[in-house]
């Protein structure tokens, strides 16, 4: 994870925090792991627009900053399941409200549009 400093030195937590999420697709990711674990391919299907290398990518990156455990199986053909750990699941209850206000804000942005027209 980039840590992000001000000119005194102090780290800003709110950038520190978008530094983990920052990209197109962690919090859809984020969001589907919430429900519990998943295969890659499951993730794939479920994320119209991504790529098997940039998911296999960003879930790497995920798991770097902690946010996701990669589990393996050793069968054939191989297994890996990806779940949401205790920092990914604080993570996300945390985004809660600003997805609220996200969904919130699209709507007085449709009412204003409408207004206007």
């Amino acid at each position: 994870m980039a840590r992000i400093r001000l000119d005194e030195g102090e780290i800003c937590g709110v950038a520190a925090a978008i530094s983990v999420i920052d990209g197109k697709w962690k919090t859809t990711l984020l969001w589907l792991l919430e429900s519990g674990p998943h295969r890659p391919g499951e993730l794939r299907r479920k994320v119209p627009g991504i790529s098997e290398k940039v998911l296999t990518q960003t879930l790497r990156e995920m798991e770097a900053d902690g946010l996701v455990h990669r589990e393996t199986h050793d069968v054939v053909p191989p297994k890996t399941v990806y779940s949401l750990t205790e920092t990914g699941l604080a993570l996300s209850l945390v985004l809660a409200p600003l997805s609220d206000w996200g969904h919130e804000h699209l709507d007085r942005l449709a009412a204003a549009r409408a207004v206007a027209s």
